[in-house]
């Protein structure tokens, strides 16, 4: 996390297109710092983040269907398959890692 704030303020600084470039890099590695957490937390039984975990997924599934050239129709039925069995997937272990609770509150 702490890259990704330096990357920020320097793409801040730095301007134009370097700077867009680390602006990308800031943003991308939050991303996957927050993503760790997340997965952290869900698998540890803390916090659900089943959709979160879902849709990052499906999300892949079409960046992939995307760079394969599938169109549009088709790749939304296949994100929308993904994101369900991925939802109960991400469910049951979060049901089994917790105690049988399907959603914690604190």
């Amino acid at each position: 996390m702490l890259s990704a704030i330096v990357l920020g303020i320097a793409g801040f600084f730095v301007g134009g297109r370097p700077g867009n470039v680390l602006l990308t890099g800031a943003v991308l590695m939050g991303s996957v710092a927050g993503l760790e957490v997340a997965l952290r937390e869900h698998i540890g039984g803390y916090r659900s983040h089943t959709l979160l975990l879902s849709a990052v997924g499906a999300v892949a599934t079409m960046a992939v269907l995307f760079f394969l050239r599938v169109d549009r129709a088709t790749m939304v039925p296949i994100a929308v398959g993904v994101l369900a069995l991925g939802f109960l997937g991400w469910r049951a272990l979060f049901k089994k890692r917790s105690g049988g609770f399907g959603i914690k509150v604190r």
